[in-house]
């Protein structure tokens, strides 16, 4: 089967999006004010039978940003001590530099021509992610504007529930919640729950998608 139309290619599956695995923990719920405290990104790829897994982990704590609103509950939920020199926390822009250098290497050997954010409650780690990336001021960023794929939404329909701790469960996924909260743990838990759906329905025959199918919109727009 020639590139142009084998479905099992990574760059064929999403419309030539590179799906990025991302999590985040935070001193509270404002993008433009809280601080961003860790972050994990799980690059994906895809064997020659289509088969989504994960490649490998960055993983990341962030030093607060020079004004950063520090949420006493938000501290207290995810056990983070902002300031613990044991942290070997680097700067917002040390870490985006390292993800994105690795995000396009990957998204180029993947032939695709964007990357797209994956995340549980995916404009929660987009909007931190955005806010960080403009606050550098660093140009190029791999990451599409505002699309994302939202694993909630994702396992809402595929399993049939949004808490990621029970879809994991549900999935046949073990989930520790002793490790919750972790960007690192909540990352891989998140790529893996992705894969899972992504390999789940191409398993039920969901794709590739059917030639009638994909003719459709071509005879739409004929009528």
């Amino acid at each position: 089967m020639s590139d142009i139309c084998d479905a099992n290619i990574l760059k064929h599956r999403f419309r030539g999006y590179f799906p990025v695995v991302i999590d985040v923990e935070t001193a509270g719920f404002n993008s433009q004010t809280d601080a961003l405290l860790e972050i994990a990104v799980t690059l994906l790829k895809m064997d020659n039978q289509g088969v989504l897994g994960i490649d490998k982990t960055l993983h990341f704590h962030i030093e607060p940003f020079e004004g950063a609103n520090l949420e006493p509950e938000a501290l207290a939920f995810n056990g983070i001590d902002p300031h613990n020199p044991l942290r070997g926390a680097v700067t917002e822009k040390t870490a985006f530099l390292e993800i994105f250098k690795a995000v396009k290497k990957a998204q180029k050997d993947a032939q695709c021509h964007r990357s797209i954010i994956v995340a549980h409650n995916a404009a929660f780690d987009h909007g931190f992610v955005s806010q960080a990336i403009a606050r550098c001021d660093l140009k190029r960023s791999p990451f599409h504007p505002f699309a994302t794929f939202d694993t909630a939404s994702l396992a809402g329909l595929a399993i049939g529930h949004t808490v990621l701790a029970k879809a994991c469960i549900m999935a046949g996924i073990p989930f520790d919640n002793k490790e919750a909260h972790s960007a690192l743990y909540d990352t891989e838990r998140t790529a893996e729950l992705f894969c899972y759906i992504v390999n789940r329905w191409k398993a039920l025959g969901g794709w590739p998608l059917l030639a009638p199918m994909a003719a459709e919109p071509e005879a739409h727009a004929k009528d």
